[in-house]
């Protein structure tokens, strides 16, 4: 693997990252606190958290677990908290089960950074990022009717520049040592890194939006801005959700299975998608690769990745990961990667 650095902070992380939404539905705490020895044993040492994780539901009832799985593990292991990079996030607006759907605000960060400090049994969260903007996203195929919201824009900038002041408290406390976005767009993230350089408030490190072969809204405008601006993309659902592993294909739907639980995947599967599927498997077949470590291995070789989200909710699933890290693509491969995307563009 490689090793990237996160934004301009001076931290190293690998280019790849043990995402964490399964731990405490369908990821048991047991199988959870194992994944974590296996990925720290395998050089991944950046470990993705949200407080509202788990998901496949998200419900009231399991709110902030994935972090008290992981402070468990931590606690267990108490010499090895420095091993490994730890982000967690903030919920943005509408979120209902946590502080009634309040917008991120400087009266939000203090309690919601030191609830995930309660729950992750640690002294410092490594990159602390919001996780959607208070205006609104594009993201989770919204996309498809977005309209970006009218209003005052000397009060959202006003609201940045007040989370930004809290946030810089947080980092004098040693609370927090990065910041990060997620489910941003190019605007946002322009204000947001404006701000920092004209108050030295703490500067955008990374972004955390979906990409994949199946989703590549990131590749226009955001990439460009973020290439250029020392912004890493952290890429979460780089396979699509499954699907790109190819296990739904011809309507099956494993027990167990994300799409079990949520059939219509967060509005993944459409009459298009499946299709898309089948040509990115036919170039894995026709090069002998296998189909889990393609579509990984082409969003870690992207010019603005600085690390890829993976999620395994399975000790198995991580196994077979882990087996692909040395691949890399080669050009013949890359250009019929190329050849599908403008076959099928935005299949979701």
């Amino acid at each position: 693997m490689d090793r990237k650095p996160l934004g301009r902070t001076g931290i190293m992380v690998p280019d790849m990252c043990l995402g964490t939404m399964t731990f405490g539905t369908q990821t048991s705490e047991g199988e959870a606190h194992r994944q974590m020895d296996m990925a720290l044993a395998g050089g991944i040492n950046f470990v993705d958290a949200a407080e509202m994780y788990p998901v496949n539901p998200i419900s009231k009832e399991t709110v902030g677990r994935t972090e008290e799985i992981l402070g468990n593990w931590n606690a267990a292991n108490p010499s090895r908290r420095g091993d490994y990079v730890l982000a967690t996030k903030h919920s943005g607006e509408g979120f209902m089960h946590a502080r009634g759907g309040a917008p991120i605000s400087k009266e939000t960060i203090p309690e919601t950074v030191e609830g995930s400090l309660r729950r992750l049994r640690t002294d410092c969260i490594d990159l602390y990022q919001f996780h959607w903007p208070n205006r609104g996203s594009y993201m989770f195929r919204k996309n498809w009717e977005y309209a970006p919201k009218g209003g005052n824009r000397d009060e959202v900038l006003a609201e940045m520049h007040e989370c930004l002041e809290a946030l810089q408290a947080q980092v004098d406390k040693g609370n927090i040592r990065a910041f990060g976005l997620s489910n941003e767009s190019a605007w946002g993230t322009a204000q947001w890194l404006r701000q920092s350089e004209e108050t030295g408030f703490p500067r955008v490190a990374t972004i955390q939006n979906e990409y994949s072969l199946l989703c590549r809204l990131f590749d226009t405008d955001l990439a460009e801005l973020c290439l250029f601006e020392d912004v890493g993309l952290l890429a979460f659902s780089p396979l699509a959700t499954g699907l790109l592993t190819g296990k739904y294909q011809g309507g099956a739907v494993p027990e167990g299975s994300r799409m079990s639980l949520v059939p219509q995947m967060g509005g993944r599967r459409t009459g298009r998608v499946f299709d898309a599927v089948a040509a990115y498997l036919e170039i894995a077949e026709r090069h002998g690769l296998d189909p889990v470590h393609m579509a990984l291995a082409w969003c870690r070789g992207r010019p603005f990745m600085t690390s890829t989200i993976f999620g395994a909710t399975t000790e198995a699933q991580l196994e077979h990961i882990l087996g692909g890290l040395d691949l890399v693509l080669s050009d013949e491969v890359l250009r019929e990667v190329n050849a599908v995307h403008r076959a099928f563009p935005m299949p979701y």
